[in-house]
Formats: structure tokens, sequence, C-alpha cells
């Protein structure tokens, strides 16, 4: 049975995710503030190190999949917050469990990344070279600063894929494989937010994919499922959209 830690585990993409796997016979151990295997606040060190010990506690030292799917959006309270959890929240985890990913069966990383980390291509924020040399404290200085939750938002996915790109070299070699896997809108509690709010809900619902809605946690479940296992096996340091056209239509001719 493979075991497999997954973050943000209860509601949205993470929760639906659990689901996919216990079906598919994982141990699943999920991660989140509450309701959960394991339950620790992500936006802080000491929490990332709780999470990570525990972890490893209930896996005995020894893991087969990590997903990384916790993550705040422009509605969070203060953009610090946002790199804080979706850069650091993902990237302590991927290091901090790498030894236990080592011993494990084919093991495999995922990452949920955005279709929005493409925003940062053309202007790149920055805060984005704070985030890739693990300067945390820099990062939620120039992400509050800016008082700009949607460019932390864009920054701190696009950090997070480039660092798992970077990643795959060192990781290969060590029999892991990381991907990632970068949505667009899907109905999840947190577009249900950023549709409500005032600042961005006009925006968000005029930004339609081709296929004119948006994807369910389900769907971006399955695809998930399908790069944790073997099928994938030659997938590595990949970053596959799913987003119902979203980046095709905004940059056709770059891929």
């Amino acid at each position: 049975m493979p075991v497999t830690a997954v973050t943000g585990s209860a509601s949205g993409i993470g929760a639906a995710v659990c689901k996919v796997l216990s079906d598919a016979g994982h141990q699943v151990i999920g991660i989140d503030r509450a309701n959960a295997e394991v339950n620790a606040d992500l936006s802080t060190p000491a929490g990332r190190d709780a999470a990570i010990n525990e972890v490893l506690t209930q896996c005995d030292g020894k893991l087969d999949g990590l997903i990384c799917c916790a993550g705040l959006g422009v509605t969070a309270p203060d953009s610090g917050l946002v790199v804080s959890v979706n850069y650091f929240g993902a990237t302590s985890l991927v290091e901090g469990l790498q030894t236990a990913l080592e011993k494990g069966e084919k093991p495999a990383i995922l990452i949920i990344g955005s279709v929005a980390a493409n925003q940062q291509l053309a202007n790149q924020d920055a805060m984005v070279p704070f985030l890739l040399d693990n300067d945390e404290a820099s990062a939620v200085k120039q992400a509050n600063d800016s008082g700009m939750p949607h460019i932390a938002y864009s920054a701190s996915k696009y950090a997070v894929t480039v660092f798992a790109r970077k990643k795959a070299v060192e990781y290969g070699k060590k029999g892991i494989r990381i991907n990632v896997v970068a949505p667009g809108a899907v109905e999840t509690p947190l577009l249900n937010a950023t549709l409500e709010d005032p600042r961005f809900g006009e925006a968000t619902r005029n930004f339609v994919a081709p296929l004119g809605r948006a994807g369910s946690p389900e769907e971006i479940a399955q695809v998930i499922a399908f790069m944790q296992s073997d099928k994938a096996s030659f997938i590595h340091g990949s970053v596959f959209f799913v987003d119902g056209g979203m980046d095709a239509m905004v940059r056709s001719v770059a891929f």
C-alpha cells in the first residue's frame, strides 16, 4: 500500500486528491490546519517542522508520495501569508521529507502550481528572487509592502514551479519524480471567496476558459492521481496545465 502525504487535505483540491488516492489503495496522511491526520500551520517555520516530524512518525520514515495542495489566494489576510503558505509551505515539506521519499517505492512529488504563474514571465516581481533564495523574511516584507495579493499569488506559484523544475535533476538521480500541475479556475472555497471579493471578483468572473466553465476538484485530482502512478513513470520535471484552455488562450505561441 503506497503511503502518500497530502497538504491542504481538508478542502478543495486536496480533499478530492485524498479521496481519489484512498479509493486507489493509498494510505493517505492528510495535512491541514484542522480535521486532518496531521494538524499543522504551514504558514510558519514551526508549523512546517511540526508537520514534517509528525508525517515522519506516521509513515515510519518511509514515504512513497507527497502532494502539496495547500495554498492561499487573493483573499488571504495579508500578502505575506500567501507567499509563506504557497511557496515555503511546499518547499519546506519537499526538502524535509526528501530522505523519507528516497526510501519509498517509486516515490513521486506533485506540487500544485497555477496558470497565474505565467504572469511572472513578462514582468517578474521583486519578491521572486527572495523566494528562490529561501529568504522568507525578505519575501514576506516585499509582499506586504506591495499590498497586492494577486501579485504575491502569481509570484509564489511561479517560484514554486521554478523550484520544482530545478529540483528535477537532483531528485531524478535519487529516483524521485517531481512535477507540477497548474490548474486554472477550479470550483473550490478559494475560488468562491475570490468571486465574492469586491477587488477581484469581476475580473475573475470575466476571465473564462475556452471550455466555458471552471474545473472541478475531482478533475484536477484525477490528473494528480495519474501523475503519481506508474502510468506516469517517465514524466519528470514537467508542468501540466489543467485549465480548460486558459494558458493556450493567453500564450498560444509560447509553450
